[in-house]
């Protein structure tokens, strides 16, 4: 087996034996809205829950150098986000979000995507996602190059054809997740095990 010293490689090495191995990933589409009005989104895989009591998810939005992405100076500023699950029907779009924009300029008008008001919090949705969470920012945590963002979701909306007998129908939701590179995954075989009691 091969063995490697995280302090005595590059960040970009790290960087590919973590978003390799750590898969996938779900991504989490972010909207949060600067203090000039301008809604800014973007995805970002390093995303996952925090807590059930309360919800709670985090979102971890890696610096440009010393300088802070749009969406952890918005959601800083403003205290509120909105994250949405990447599906198979919007993930192009979504993509496409990626690119690099002045902070005056809207991601989603490079897209299709709509957005639509959310209900508790002043951050608006894209209409386009099965699933979004409205998220009030319950703690930011500075790390090395890093802005770690951990949201207190305060209104869930899920389309109705995924949700049956209050569960999720994931089959029907088409989840998107992350590899490295240019790579994604589809939901792909699923399978049972039983916990031991």
């Amino acid at each position: 087996m091969l063995s490697f010293d995280p302090y005595q490689q590059t960040e970009r090495e790290n960087y590919k034996l973590l978003v390799g191995t750590i898969i996938p990933r779900p991504i989490a589409f972010v909207t949060s809205k600067s203090k000039d009005g301008i809604v800014n989104a973007a995805p970002f895989s390093y995303f996952n829950i925090v807590s059930s009591n309360p919800p709670m998810l985090s979102v971890s939005v890696q610096r440009k150098g010393d300088d802070k992405k749009d969406t952890a100076r918005n959601v800083l500023s403003g205290k509120e986000f909105v994250v949405h699950i990447v599906d198979e029907e919007n993930v192009f779009e979504v993509n496409e979000t990626a690119a690099s924009l002045p902070p005056n300029e809207s991601e989603i008008d490079v897209t299709k995507l709509t957005l639509v008001d959310s209900e508790e919090i002043d951050v608006p949705a894209v209409e386009q996602s099965k699933v979004r969470f409205e998220c009030v920012l319950h703690q930011a945590i500075d790390l090395p190059n890093t802005d770690l963002l951990i949201g207190r979701i305060v209104r869930i909306h899920v389309d109705e054809a995924i949700y049956e007998n209050g569960r999720i129908n994931a089959e029907v939701l088409k989840p998107v997740s992350r590899l490295a590179g240019t790579n994604y995954a589809k939901l792909g075989e699923m399978f049972s095990l039983k916990r031991p009691d």
